[in-house]
This record gives structure tokens, sequence and C-alpha cells, in this order.
């Protein structure tokens, strides 16, 4: 009997011991001072480290953030990954082959976002970046060579332009074997259109289940109830867009950043 718990301790403290180098990986990433001070303030509406440990990331993966926007959270993915694993920005196309509103702002944000990782390489390890831009660019790497794909509110992008089924079948086909695709997205009420900004969560999850993924687990890190999502302006009413300007900017800074859905799936074999 001695023999077993001494067994079953030193387990324990294994397991225990992998958590915490993970726990304090992403703390240190967190509270470093590479991160803006603007987009730390934002952890209270976004929940990072929950978030994150959620989806079950670790410091030796290979990790691909489809559309990273302006980085967010790429400043705490990439210094976290550097050392052990690789951080993949799949981002904005900045070269589009025709003239629109859309493709002017994410190619002035893709040209900025590749301007800002090439000069933090030293924080970023080998990290790299490739364009990912539905339906006429898909590639994000050879199949079944990722650990995790992530989404942060994006999905209404993509629904927009009817590409959300492919967008979801390039990250099944690039994840291994139980990898991890993580979504975090506005969550919409009943009967509410993706033009709002937000989505059927029940939709989301019968969508992913329809290219081959398993809902792993739903959590309630980033809800926010007091979001009423009846807003003039959609999602976009609420911090940080604040697209009423100053008219009522009070009221909806007391709401806070949008309530969101967070869905851990897996890939399984079909």
């Amino acid at each position: 009997m001695k023999k077993v718990a001494l067994v079953t301790s030193m387990l324990v403290a294994s397991l225990c011991s992998t958590v915490t180098y993970a726990d304090e990986g992403l703390e240190k990433a967190l509270k470093s001072d590479f991160r803006q001070a603007k987009n730390v303030s934002r952890d209270v509406y976004r929940h990072p480290t929950e978030t994150l440990t959620f989806f079950g990331i670790a410091p030796n993966q290979t990790v691909i953030e489809l559309w990273p926007g302006n980085g967010w959270y790429a400043e705490v993915l990439g210094p976290y990954l550097a050392k052990e694993g690789q951080y993949i920005a799949a981002s904005f196309e900045t070269s589009p082959a025709t003239d629109t509103s859309g493709n002017r702002y994410r190619s002035k944000a893709g040209t900025k976002f590749e301007a800002w990782m090439t000069a933090n390489k030293a924080e970023f390890g080998k990290a790299k970046i490739l364009t990912f831009d539905p339906p006429n660019k898909m590639d994000l790497g050879a199949d079944g060579s990722a650990d995790m794909v992530l989404t942060f509110r994006n999905l209404h992008n993509w629904a927009s332009s009817d590409q959300l089924e492919n967008v979801f079948a390039a990250s099944y086909k690039v994840l291994k074997e139980g990898g991890v695709f993580g979504v975090v997205e506005h969550r919409a009420n009943a009967g509410m259109n993706f033009s709002s900004g937000y989505m059927d969560q029940a939709a989301m999850i019968t969508l992913a289940e329809k290219v081959g993924f398993t809902l792993a687990q739903s959590a309630e890190i980033n809800a926010n109830p007091k979001d009423t999502k009846d807003y003039p302006k959609g999602v976009w009413t609420l911090p940080p867009s604040y697209a009423l300007g100053d008219t009522d900017k009070d009221k909806y800074q007391a709401i806070g950043e949008s309530d969101r859905m967070t869905l851990k799936f897996v890939k399984t074999s079909r």
C-alpha cells in the first residue's frame, strides 16, 4: 500500500508541476510589459487566463490564430509559445484584388500587424504569418500540423461572406487528431441576424459538427448578462467600438463588452 501511495503521490506531484508550469507561463505573458496598457485594461471583459486555460493551451503547442486583427491575443500567445511552441497568425490579405471598404480596412490592419510582429521578433520566437483570405486563400498549413486553432469574435465576418463552413473545414483539416478548435464569439438571442455582429450558438455547434468536430465543452467564461443585444448599431454600439460616439456612452460603458459564447471543439476521426 505504501508503494502504491508513493507512486500515486509522485504522479499527482508531476501533474501539478505540469499545470503550474503552464499557468506560470501564462501569468508571465499576461503580466509582461510587452502588453499594451489599453489591452490589459480589457482583461476584465476578455478573461484571457480563464479562456486559454479552458481551451487547454500548453507552451509547447503549435497554435494558429485566425484573423488576429490588431494583435490583442497575439501579445499573449506569441511570447507564451516563443520558447517551446509556435504561434502562427493567419492574418488579413494585405494586397486585395478588389477595392472595397472591407478590403481596405483589412489590408491596412494586416500591414500594421505584420510590421508590429516583424519589429518584435525577439518576443515571438519562430512565429510566422500567413495570409488567410476566404475563399481565395484557405491554406492554414500541412494537414494535421497544428495542436490548436483559435478565433476570437470573427465568425460574423465570415458569415457575412458565406464562408463560415469553409473556415471551419480549413481549421479541421490543419489540426492534429485530438486537436482543439477554440471559438469565442458574440452570442445572439434567438432570431437575430448576423448583421448585428451576434451569432447563434446552437447553429455554430451544428456547423462545427457538420465538418467533423465534436463539442468537448462550452463555458460561460465570457458571458455578460447585462448585454441586451438590442442596440442601434448592433454589437458595435458597445465598447470598445462605441459606434454611437458619445451618445449614451455611459450607459453602454456600464454594460461592458458583449455577451460571448466560448466553445471548445475537438477533431475526431470521421
